[in-house]
C-alpha cells in the first residue's frame, strides 16, 4: 500500500452494532496481532465480560501469540476475556471483518497511499464516518445455508 513498502490493517467489527476500528501497523506478526488484541480488550471494549472473536486460520491468528508477546500473567488475563471462533479453512467469506475490509477496500484504498501516516489518517477518517452512521452488515447467510454449503466440511453421519 505504500511506495516505502507495504503496510497492515487489523479489522474488528461488532456487525450488529454497526462498530468497527481499524488497526494499521508495519507489519502483520504476532506481536502486533497480540498488542491490537490488548487494544481491543483494554481499550475499545474494557467493560466487556466476554469478546468474541471468529477469525480466519492465519498462523499470527492464536492465543499462543498472547503468550509470546507478554508475560504469562498479562497473556492469561487478556485470554480469560476471549472467546475464540476460527472460520473454516476455505471459508473466510464468513469472516465478517472480511466483508468490512472489502467495503474499507473499496471506499477508501482503491488507490495507491504514499505513506503509513496517510494510509492511517484515511483510515480513521473512513472508520469515524462509518461508526457515525453506524453502518451494519446485513449478512444473510443462515444456519440452514452453511450445512448447505458447508456440508463436506462435517462427517457424515454413521446411522
Amino acid at each position: 500500500m505504500r511506495s516505502n513498502g507495504t503496510a497492515n490493517v487489523f479489522a474488528f467489527t461488532e456487525p450488529l452494532t454497526g462498530w468497527r476500528h481499524l488497526a494499521v501497523t508495519d507489519q502483520r506478526t504476532k506481536t502486533d496481532w497480540a498488542e491490537a488484541i490488548r487494544q481491543l480488550v483494554d481499550v475499545h471494549r474494557p467493560k466487556a465480560q466476554r469478546i468474541t472473536l471468529v477469525m480466519d486460520n492465519l498462523n499470527t491468528h492464536s492465543l499462543g501469540s498472547l503468550y509470546e508477546a507478554f508475560p504469562p500473567q498479562e497473556a492469561r488475563r487478556l485470554i480469560q476475556r476471549l472467546e475464540v471462533v476460527h472460520t473454516p479453512k476455505h471459508g473466510s467469506w464468513l469472516n465478517m471483518a472480511e466483508i468490512e475490509l472489502n467495503v474499507l477496500t473499496r471506499q477508501c484504498l482503491a488507490r495507491r497511499i504514499p505513506d503509513k501516516q496517510t494510509l492511517t489518517s484515511e483510515t480513521a477518517a473512513w472508520e469515524n464516518e462509518r461508526n457515525g452512521k453506524q453502518a451494519k452488515i446485513d449478512w444473510q447467510f443462515k444456519t440452514d445455508d452453511a450445512r448447505t454449503k458447508l456440508k463436506h466440511l462435517y462427517p457424515k453421519n454413521q446411522s
